[in-house]
């Protein structure tokens, strides 16, 4: 069924409409505002786990330069009154070129974790991407998520069988699409979680998807339910601390009948190969600087990325995303949509569902106002003539 065209600007005149009421918004506006929110909100650990990053956090700090050095550029009297937001990806009619990106162990944040965020995505109209990594089960969460449009993430298990039981419960449970992880094999060096010895998962925290998967319970000296710290110990070393190869992925092609998106790229011709190997799209993506400290901003190897196989597969991305304009940005440089992070987790823990609600409704409504005053109605005509380098001078028509 199509998605439907929506107004998403609204929700600014409804946040001014219930001040007369002299009622303010729960929650921050400003999205880059919603982390130190959230901060006072939550524990050290639960907090430096969605905040933290690898090495010096150079990666991350990059990651927001990157947006900084492209400038929008407005253009006047052009009517971009009404706004369609629509795009497809995928073969998919999206409302806005806007999902939630994967985010494990959810419920260090809030007790509802995977569930709110699933419900907040269905009433929002935005695809969510459950990551393997969830605190609760693959069946759970497509029951919260209802008849939203839902993706699955891999963290790819090493362990055939147990993969091949996780993928055929995700494609019974609707999800749609795979998104596989690859930068993400090992653990990075980051300094916030080990100052704190914090590793949720040898606590038994995102690990509800294999305690619940048969395969993986059959490998099991005792029921995951006597002894569920043993359990996740067991998977630790399945889903973690060795790397695939490319001669891997038609295994996932045999397993899954969707369409499948390599996420983690950040080099051209990671890109072509991807292609070269039958895949459907790739997430450009540094992980959000928690992976590889001093690697290449994900905006900046967006552009090369576009540059090698845009015209061939489909190309998303992610890491960084702030704003509505960070959205656009990332657009106006090939993307088709983009993958939302951090911010809706501190939504989540403000306020559960609501707060991810009001951060999705938040960006959206960000978006389409920022398309509408640059003088684009629809996305497509979001391109890089929208955009601006400090470094490059603006060139008008016939040399004007």
């Amino acid at each position: 069924m199509a998605a439907p065209r929506r107004s998403f600007a609204d929700y600014q005149f409804e946040i001014y409409m219930r001040g007369l009421e002299d009622e303010v918004p729960p929650f921050t506006t400003d999205l880059s505002a919603l982390e130190d929110a959230a901060r006072d909100r939550i524990g050290p650990q639960p907090y430096w786990y969605v905040a933290g990053a690898a090495g010096t956090g150079a990666t991350a700090r990059a990651n927001r330069a990157a947006f900084d050095a492209h400038r929008i550029v407005p253009r006047m009297l052009r009517d971009a009154t009404g706004r369609d937001l629509r795009t497809t990806v995928l073969g998919s009619e999206l409302a806005a070129p806007v999902l939630l990106a994967p985010i494990g162990v959810q419920s260090v944040v809030h007790p509802d974790g995977e569930l709110a965020t699933a419900r907040a995505a269905e009433a929002t109209g935005v695809p969510m991407v459950l990551s393997t990594a969830s605190s609760h089960t693959i069946e759970e969460v497509a029951e919260a998520n209802g008849d939203g449009q839902r993706w699955f993430q891999l963290y790819w298990p090493h362990d055939d069988e147990v993969t091949a039981s996780i993928l055929k419960r995700a494609r019974a449970a609707g999800y749609t699409t795979l998104v596989v992880t690859l930068d993400t094999w090992q653990l990075a060096w980051r300094p916030h979680d080990l100052d704190q010895a914090y590793l949720p998962f040898i606590r038994g925290n995102g690990v509800a998807i294999p305690l619940s998967d048969p395969v993986f319970r059959s490998r099991l000296d005792r029921p995951a339910e006597e002894d569920p710290r043993a359990a996740a110990m067991r998977w630790l070393p399945i889903f973690s601390g060795k790397a695939h190869t490319w001669d891997e992925l038609g295994f996932l092609r045999e397993h899954w009948d969707g369409p499948i998106v390599l996420k983690g790229i950040v080099h051209p011709q990671d890109a072509r190969r991807a292609v070269e190997a039958g895949m459907d799209g790739v997430v450009v993506s540094n992980h959000g600087g928690r992976q590889v400290d001093g690697a290449v901003a994900a905006l900046d190897a967006l552009v090369d990325v576009v540059a090698e196989v845009g015209g061939e597969t489909e190309v998303l991305f992610d890491s960084g995303i702030r704003s509505g304009s960070d959205v656009f940005k990332a657009l106006a440089l090939g993307a088709r949509a983009v993958l939302l992070g951090r911010p809706y987790v501190y939504g989540l823990a403000l306020g559960g569902a609501a707060g991810v609600r009001h951060v999705v409704r938040g960006l959206l409504a960000d978006l389409d106002l920022t398309m509408g005053l640059v003088g684009c109605t629809d996305v497509a005509q979001i391109g890089p003539d929208t955009l601006h380098r400090p470094d490059t001078p603006l060139r008008g028509e016939a040399g004007r």
